[in-house]
């Protein structure tokens, strides 16, 4: 019983007490998080290839 009182006085709480955001501030939100988000993974890759043809370079350079 504790759990569905906890759960019925949390859908409360966010239907009254929580102020949302407009519907457009929420997609140019969205946006911005994506963008980052592209932006970020492509950065990640980049320095892993860095770092792949760097460390694949240095065995190749002992081998010789």
């Amino acid at each position: 019983m504790k759990v569905v009182n906890y759960i019925s006085e949390a859908f409360e709480e966010l239907k009254s007490n929580v102020t949302w955001p407009e519907w457009a501030e929420v997609q140019r939100l969205t946006i911005v998080v994506a963008v980052f988000s592209v932006l970020f993974a492509l950065a990640t890759w980049g320095v892993d290839e860095v770092f792949a043809k760097s460390i694949a370079g240095f065995f190749n350079w002992l081998k010789a």
